[in-house]
Protein backbone atom coordinates (compact mmCIF):
# COMPACT_ATOMS: atom_id res chain seq x y z
CA UNK A 1 0.00 0.00 0.00
CA UNK A 2 1.25 3.63 -0.69
CA UNK A 3 0.69 7.00 0.78
CA UNK A 4 -1.33 7.80 -2.57
CA UNK A 5 -3.71 4.51 -2.15
CA UNK A 6 -4.15 4.99 1.76
CA UNK A 7 -5.37 8.51 1.46
CA UNK A 8 -7.68 7.41 -1.70
CA UNK A 9 -9.27 4.79 1.00
CA UNK A 10 -9.68 7.39 3.26
CA UNK A 11 -11.60 9.80 0.87
CA UNK A 12 -13.76 7.31 -1.17
CA UNK A 13 -16.84 7.42 0.98
CA UNK A 14 -17.89 5.46 3.95
CA UNK A 15 -15.75 2.74 5.05
CA UNK A 16 -17.76 -0.15 6.61
CA UNK A 17 -16.33 -2.02 9.67
CA UNK A 18 -15.40 -4.77 7.26
CA UNK A 19 -13.71 -2.06 4.86
CA UNK A 20 -11.85 -0.93 7.81
CA UNK A 21 -10.72 -4.00 9.15
CA UNK A 22 -9.39 -5.04 5.70
CA UNK A 23 -7.53 -1.18 6.06
CA UNK A 24 -6.22 -2.48 9.06
CA UNK A 25 -4.78 -6.06 7.89
CA UNK A 26 -3.18 -4.42 4.83
CA UNK A 27 -1.35 -1.25 6.94
CA UNK A 28 -0.10 -3.97 9.62
CA UNK A 29 2.33 -4.65 6.91
CA UNK A 30 3.34 -1.44 6.36
CA UNK A 31 4.31 0.86 9.81
CA UNK A 32 5.37 3.15 7.93
CA UNK A 33 2.05 4.48 7.07
CA UNK A 34 1.08 5.14 10.32
CA UNK A 35 2.26 8.65 10.16
CA UNK A 36 0.38 9.28 6.86
CA UNK A 37 -2.76 8.24 8.97
CA UNK A 38 -2.55 10.44 11.06
CA UNK A 39 -2.15 13.01 8.99
CA UNK A 40 -5.19 11.82 7.48
CA UNK A 41 -6.81 12.13 11.03
CA UNK A 42 -5.73 15.88 10.80
CA UNK A 43 -7.20 16.46 7.50
CA UNK A 44 -10.68 14.93 8.06
CA UNK A 45 -11.14 16.56 11.90
CA UNK A 46 -11.45 19.86 9.27
CA UNK A 47 -13.90 18.23 7.13
CA UNK A 48 -15.77 16.54 10.46
CA UNK A 49 -15.64 13.21 8.63
CA UNK A 50 -13.93 9.71 10.20
CA UNK A 51 -12.83 7.81 8.39
CA UNK A 52 -8.93 8.01 9.10
CA UNK A 53 -9.72 8.39 12.89
CA UNK A 54 -11.66 5.30 13.08
CA UNK A 55 -8.84 3.45 10.98
CA UNK A 56 -6.11 4.95 13.24
CA UNK A 57 -7.85 3.49 16.79
CA UNK A 58 -8.25 0.32 15.03
CA UNK A 59 -4.92 0.03 13.66
CA UNK A 60 -3.29 1.49 17.17
CA UNK A 61 -5.46 -1.52 19.06
CA UNK A 62 -3.73 -4.38 17.00
CA UNK A 63 0.10 -2.40 17.03
CA UNK A 64 0.49 0.83 19.95
CA UNK A 65 4.05 0.52 19.03
CA UNK A 66 3.37 1.68 15.38
CA UNK A 67 2.85 5.29 17.06
CA UNK A 68 5.96 5.49 19.08
CA UNK A 69 8.41 7.05 16.23
CA UNK A 70 5.89 9.71 15.64
CA UNK A 71 4.59 9.85 19.17
CA UNK A 72 5.51 13.69 19.71
CA UNK A 73 3.77 14.43 16.49
CA UNK A 74 0.84 12.63 17.90
CA UNK A 75 0.70 14.09 21.34
CA UNK A 76 1.42 18.15 19.42
CA UNK A 77 -1.64 17.17 17.30
CA UNK A 78 -4.05 16.09 19.97
CA UNK A 79 -4.46 19.75 20.98
CA UNK A 80 -5.83 20.93 17.62
CA UNK A 81 -8.67 18.56 17.44
CA UNK A 82 -12.11 20.04 16.93
CA UNK A 83 -14.24 17.01 15.91
CA UNK A 84 -15.36 14.26 18.46
CA UNK A 85 -15.40 12.63 15.76
CA UNK A 86 -11.56 12.76 15.52
CA UNK A 87 -11.21 13.26 19.45
CA UNK A 88 -13.03 9.84 20.32
CA UNK A 89 -10.71 7.62 18.74
CA UNK A 90 -7.71 9.75 19.45
CA UNK A 91 -8.44 9.72 23.57
CA UNK A 92 -8.89 6.31 22.79
CA UNK A 93 -5.08 5.88 21.98
CA UNK A 94 -4.08 8.02 24.77
CA UNK A 95 -5.76 5.33 27.26
CA UNK A 96 -4.03 3.09 25.19
CA UNK A 97 -0.63 4.56 25.69
CA UNK A 98 -1.49 5.02 29.32
CA UNK A 99 -2.27 1.34 30.03
CA UNK A 100 0.78 0.47 28.40
CA UNK A 101 3.40 2.81 29.89
CA UNK A 102 1.76 2.22 33.40
CA UNK A 103 -0.22 -0.65 33.74
CA UNK A 104 1.74 -3.06 31.66
CA UNK A 105 5.26 -0.58 32.19
CA UNK A 106 6.20 -1.79 28.68
CA UNK A 107 9.88 -0.52 28.13
CA UNK A 108 9.10 0.25 24.68
CA UNK A 109 7.19 2.89 25.92
CA UNK A 110 8.29 3.95 29.07
CA UNK A 111 11.84 4.63 27.21
CA UNK A 112 10.19 6.31 24.23
CA UNK A 113 7.88 9.12 26.11
CA UNK A 114 9.24 11.93 27.83
CA UNK A 115 7.55 13.89 30.64
CA UNK A 116 6.46 16.46 28.46
CA UNK A 117 4.89 14.40 26.20
CA UNK A 118 3.14 13.17 28.79
CA UNK A 119 1.66 16.39 30.56
CA UNK A 120 0.64 17.60 26.79
CA UNK A 121 -1.41 13.98 26.82
CA UNK A 122 -2.59 15.03 30.28
CA UNK A 123 -3.49 18.89 29.75
CA UNK A 124 -5.70 17.72 26.60
CA UNK A 125 -7.43 14.67 28.83
CA UNK A 126 -8.44 17.50 31.40
CA UNK A 127 -9.40 19.78 28.60
CA UNK A 128 -11.53 16.66 26.87
CA UNK A 129 -13.01 15.90 30.37
CA UNK A 130 -14.37 19.11 31.24
CA UNK A 131 -15.43 20.17 27.66
CA UNK A 132 -19.50 20.05 26.72
CA UNK A 133 -18.97 16.63 24.22
CA UNK A 134 -20.01 13.07 24.46
CA UNK A 135 -19.43 10.91 27.24
CA UNK A 136 -16.37 8.50 25.16
CA UNK A 137 -13.78 10.96 25.09
CA UNK A 138 -14.61 11.47 28.96
CA UNK A 139 -14.40 8.16 29.76
CA UNK A 140 -11.38 7.40 28.02
CA UNK A 141 -9.80 11.02 29.51
CA UNK A 142 -10.49 9.57 33.09
CA UNK A 143 -8.72 6.80 32.63
CA UNK A 144 -5.50 8.50 31.19
CA UNK A 145 -5.80 10.87 33.80
CA UNK A 146 -5.53 7.98 36.48
CA UNK A 147 -2.77 6.67 35.04
CA UNK A 148 -1.10 9.99 34.50
CA UNK A 149 -1.66 10.52 38.34
CA UNK A 150 1.09 7.90 39.11
CA UNK A 151 3.56 9.96 37.95
CA UNK A 152 1.86 13.76 38.37
CA UNK A 153 1.29 13.86 42.40
CA UNK A 154 -1.34 16.92 41.60
CA UNK A 155 -3.44 14.83 39.03
CA UNK A 156 -5.31 12.73 41.24
CA UNK A 157 -6.47 15.50 43.66
CA UNK A 158 -7.65 17.49 40.66
CA UNK A 159 -8.92 14.86 38.75
CA UNK A 160 -11.00 13.76 41.96
CA UNK A 161 -12.71 17.26 41.71
CA UNK A 162 -13.64 17.58 38.38
CA UNK A 163 -15.15 13.66 38.85
CA UNK A 164 -16.98 15.09 41.94
CA UNK A 165 -18.30 18.08 40.26
CA UNK A 166 -20.21 16.48 37.50
CA UNK A 167 -21.14 13.56 38.69
CA UNK A 168 -24.68 14.74 39.27
CA UNK A 169 -24.69 15.89 35.71
CA UNK A 170 -23.47 13.27 33.76
CA UNK A 171 -24.79 10.46 31.84
CA UNK A 172 -25.53 6.44 33.33
CA UNK A 173 -22.24 5.77 31.61
CA UNK A 174 -20.47 8.34 32.59
CA UNK A 175 -21.38 8.05 36.20
CA UNK A 176 -20.45 4.51 36.16
CA UNK A 177 -16.66 5.20 35.33
CA UNK A 178 -16.99 8.25 37.27
CA UNK A 179 -17.47 5.93 40.36
CA UNK A 180 -14.87 3.18 39.66
CA UNK A 181 -12.57 5.89 38.99
CA UNK A 182 -13.22 7.52 42.32
CA UNK A 183 -13.20 4.07 44.11
CA UNK A 184 -9.88 3.36 42.90
CA UNK A 185 -9.03 6.96 43.89
CA UNK A 186 -10.30 6.57 47.34
CA UNK A 187 -7.88 3.20 47.22
CA UNK A 188 -5.10 4.98 46.91
CA UNK A 189 -5.97 7.52 49.45
CA UNK A 190 -6.85 10.52 47.57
Amino acid sequence: MTEKELHIAMTSGRLSKAQVDILVDQMLHFPELALQLLNEVLLEDKEGTFNASWTFDNLMRKKLEYLLPFFGTFVDSLSRLKTESCIRPLAHVCEMVCVAYFKKKDPAFVKNITDEQLEQMMTCCFDWLISPMNMAPKVFSMTSLYYLGMKFSWVHPELKQVLLDTYPTGTTGYQNRAKKTLDKLAKLGV
